[in-house]
């Protein structure tokens, strides 16, 4: 029987069964390396372009959060708990952590729908435009963490040895990050909407999580709830301390956002050749 000279291609990923799928969304991350570099680039470049203070925003908003908690604070109209590290410092820290959660999920959600013109003429893998989003937040903490180094000398405050483990405990946000936006960004390629829902969240869970306050003695069982608030303390408390004060809510949320961000990402590679069509 002769073998037939046409290859059919589809769109169709949903043949590859098992380990199969797992190997082609591996392979086609590490093809994706140059193309996720070259996003990068060109969108960092481009977003502080025709700026006028230039990449000093990422260096402002934190400034101007933290300075209206301490004007509050001050005032008696928030009655902030005292912190075993310089209030600013602590501030800054949790707010850079934050921010690399928050910034991670509001332009990767937006990273397919801004890029449709370019998904609808090129076949590539749509998961590089979420690692490139990625990469500018990550960019921009590595910024602001520049700031917390100045801070240091300027309290004359010496971090723990846990601050060389610090890298390691941003892992496990970053990976949710991921892997929310991901699922994310194919939702709002099909809801239009779904970008002022997550703001929404995004500034209420900010409030509920211990970002630019310590955890309030009376409320320490509610905030235990919220699944946020080991992976934004984790980080603080190496720098502070040289240890986690909660190693097991640490643990369980380091788990659980290693499976949601491998399941998100199965998701998104299935259904991302879909989305031409949807958008």
């Amino acid at each position: 029987m002769n073998q037939s000279p046409y290859v059919v291609y589809t769109s169709d990923k949903s043949g590859a069964k098992g380990l199969g799928i797992w190997k082609d969304m591996f392979r086609e991350l590490r093809k994706s390396k140059e193309l996720i570099i070259r996003l990068f680039l060109r969108d960092l470049i481009g977003r502080y372009k025709q700026s006028l203070f230039g990449y000093f925003w990422v260096l402002i908003n934190p400034f101007v959060a933290i300075g209206t908690f301490i004007l509050l604070n001050r005032a008696g109209i928030l009655n902030i708990r005292p912190t075993d590290i310089p209030y600013p410092l602590f501030a800054l820290i949790g707010l850079s952590v934050w921010q690399l959660f928050s910034g991670g999920v509001t332009i990767g959600s937006h990273s397919i729908l801004a890029a449709g013109s370019m998904i609808s003429k090129i076949n590539f893998p749509r998961e590089a435009l979420v690692f490139s989003a990625m990469g500018q937040v990550i960019f921009d903490f590595l910024v602001r963490f520049c700031l917390v180094i100045l801070l240091f000398i300027v309290f004359k405050f010496v971090p723990s040895w846990g601050i060389l483990l610090f890298p390691f405990a941003l892992i496990p946000l970053i990976l949710l990050t991921l892997g929310l936006s991901m699922i994310l960004s194919v939702i709002n390629a099909v809801v239009r909407d779904t970008m002022n829902m997550i703001s929404i969240l995004l500034t209420f869970c900010m409030f509920l999580t211990p970002v630019l306050y310590p955890v309030p003695i009376r409320f320490s069982r509610l905030f235990k709830f919220n699944p946020l608030s080991p992976l934004i303390t984790a980080p603080r408390d190496l720098i502070a301390y040289g240890h986690i004060k909660e190693p097991t809510g640490f643990v369980i949320m380091s788990v659980v956002s290693v499976l949601v961000f491998l399941v998100c990402w199965q998701i998104f590679h299935l259904a991302e050749t879909k989305l031409p069509e949807r958008m």
